[in-house]
């Protein structure tokens, strides 16, 4: 490709709407334009670093067994109401309806649609194991998109479903993709932990996400320097840390706590410390009033609140509902006396001595309330989130924090959608029974943005090899000048003819703007041909990623290049 005939509208600066470094550098790089509110279009470059990450999935997909496919984008609602989430999937799922009426979604995921696929295929042991694949674009509402790529309305995935017989089929399954993705994300340059996760809206019982470790990530992970243990905070195991008192229990006593409605505020005045105090939080589960009790110093954590709970819909509970029920504003409720209310309690609850608490009165706390004897929990259950320094769950080490980009996540869904929609299979006897599925996605379009947020400099993107738009720049610093215009195009054509990837930028521009937009761009390897090519017979070689430059010989320099490309490629296979 020559520069001059390239569409990469660079810009100088940073447009105001991008908040995070992926964002900027892809729309200063001409990799993306904005059309709206979470919706891109990607130029040339941008299309080129997609083509590189889906060939990479392709690869590993098909080396683990998968078949593409090509799925509707565009899904009827009658799937959806089969499987029952067509009411329940919430607002972020495009509806629309056909010229009949009929009410149609714009696909958010394809859980329901490869199911009736298979459903309709397969019915014998024989067809099975299967695994089928798709790459495309998805649509979700986002009720606020942000970060660029990271939160589109539309974005592009790929997604990988298992059929298998039965659990031990589907566990080997997910083994191969857990493998699979692991292969993806590595050659793709990036650095990522895979953690235990929450299943969320597309169900099942074990699932695991794959993060990329970044500042900008919207997760957060704990993990164990010591031994492989890593969850998103979101499920991450805590153990009850109970503080030492020993102290006996005191007589229950009301006092006045005038305008003193948070933690820090009652802790001050009371002369107390954030773990004495027990935090009481009401929610609304599936529209039902209930109470979670957590440490003044601890963080509520509402997916393992919901999970145990097994609803469909957690929300905080409406202030004014609040105070019907308990008779006081929010702060100034608690545990104690509350009437037709489950109470669900952190593990550490039950291990306080002489704790405050709300009154359920207005301007009044208890001071010495004792778990057990001045009210019982509904249920004692691991419902706060786990901090940095506690102790792994499984060998006790502290545990480290990080923020991580979701870039892909496995399921097993066992049979919850093969139940729903009727996929079964009959064995050998001629019973029948349902398909135990899984569900692996990848997230094409926020993995090129992870990428970025993690290989950049002030200067701009720094690919890895095996994604970049194109291997090679090269860059003739004077094109007046006929020596180095001709060397440069002949390097450039002998390169092109072995296959390299290679740009010459020829435009009529000054070099100190081609070096800078080179590096904006972030072209993994820069040739520049100078002066000293014409006097010396070499040209000065610069990986994008180191800070020095190599001057190599004119002779033979296409298959140093290339060998040169090759070496650095390994690190990616």
């Amino acid at each position: 490709m020559r520069a001059s005939e390239l569409l990469a509208p660079t810009l100088r600066e940073t447009p105001a709407e991008a908040e995070i470094v992926s964002h900027q550098l892809l729309l200063r790089g001409g990799f993306i334009r904005k059309a709206a509110a979470g919706i891109y279009t990607y130029l040339p470059l941008g299309r080129r670093v997609l083509a590189k990450i889906e060939q990479i999935i392709r690869e590993e997909m098909d080396r683990a067994g998968g078949q593409e496919v090509v799925l509707p984008i565009i899904q009827p609602a009658e799937l959806w109401q089969e499987s029952g989430r067509w009411e329940v999937y919430g607002e972020e799922m495009f509806r629309l309806q056909d010229r009949h009426r009929r009410q149609f979604c714009l696909g958010p995921t394809h859980e329901e649609i490869i199911t009736a696929l298979v459903r309709s295929e397969v019915t014998s042991y024989k067809q099975l194991p299967l695994l089928l694949y798709q790459i495309q674009n998805k649509y979700r509402d986002e009720r606020r998109p942000r970060f660029g790529l990271l939160r589109g309305r539309e974005f592009i995935m790929k997604d990988l479903y298992s059929f298998d017989l039965d659990q031990e089929g589907l566990n080997q399954s997910y083994q191969k993709m857990y493998q699979a993705y692991s292969n993806v994300f590595r050659r793709c340059g990036l650095d990522f932990r895979p953690v235990q996760a929450d299943s969320g809206a597309i169900g099942g019982n074990y699932s695991h996400e794959f993060m990329a470790l970044a500042t900008a990530g919207e997760a957060l992970l704990v993990y164990c320097r010591e031994c492989d243990y890593a969850a998103n905070v979101e499920i991450a195991v805590a153990k009850a840390l109970p503080i030492i008192v020993t102290e006996n229990p005191a007589p229950l006593k009301e006092v006045a706590t005038p305008g003193q409605k948070t933690v820090a505020e009652i802790c001050t005045f009371l002369e107390v410390t954030p773990d004495r105090l027990i935090k009481t939080l009401f929610y609304e589960a599936d529209g039902q009033l209930i109470a979670a009790l957590v440490r003044g110093d601890r963080e509520l954590n509402e997916v393992k609140l919901q999970n145990h709970l097994g609803c469909r819909h957690l929300v905080l509970a409406d202030p004014e509902r609040v105070r019907k029920a308990t008779g006081a504003p929010v702060g100034f409720v608690g545990p104690v006396g509350l009437q037709g209310i489950p109470l669900y309690a952190d593990l550490e609850i039950p291990y306080l001595v002489n704790g405050v608490a709300g009154a359920n009165r207005e301007g009044y706390h208890l001071v010495n309330v004792n778990p057990g004897r001045d009210f019982n929990p509904t249920a004692v259950v691991d419902i706060r989130q786990v901090e940095a320094g506690e102790p792994c769950p499984q060998c006790g080490a502290p545990l480290a924090q990080a923020r991580g980009i979701e870039v892909g996540q496995v399921f097993q869904l066992g049979t919850k959608y093969s139940s729903a929609l009727g996929a079964n299979y009959t064995d050998a006897r001629g019973q029948e029974h349902p398909i135990v599925m899984g569900c692996y996605g990848i997230g094409v379009s926020r993995t090129m943005a992870a990428i970025v947020e993690q290989c950049h400099d002030d200067q701009g993107i720094i690919w890895p090899l095996s994604v970049a738009p194109y291997q090679v720049v090269i860059i003739p610093a004077s094109l007046k000048d006929d020596g180095q215009r001709q060397v440069a195009e002949g390097l450039y054509r002998e390169l092109a003819a072995a296959g390299v990837e290679v740009v010459y930028d020829d435009r009529d521009e000054r070099a100190g703007l081609k070096f800078v937009e080179a590096d904006l761009i972030g072209y993994p390897l820069r040739i520049t041909v100078g002066k000293r090519t014409i006097t010396s017979g070499t040209v000065d070689v610069k990986w994008r990623s180191r800070k020095e430059e190599t001057p190599l010989p004119l002779e033979g320099l296409s298959a140093q290049i290339q060998a040169l490309l090759a070496r650095e490629m390994e690190k990616y296979r």
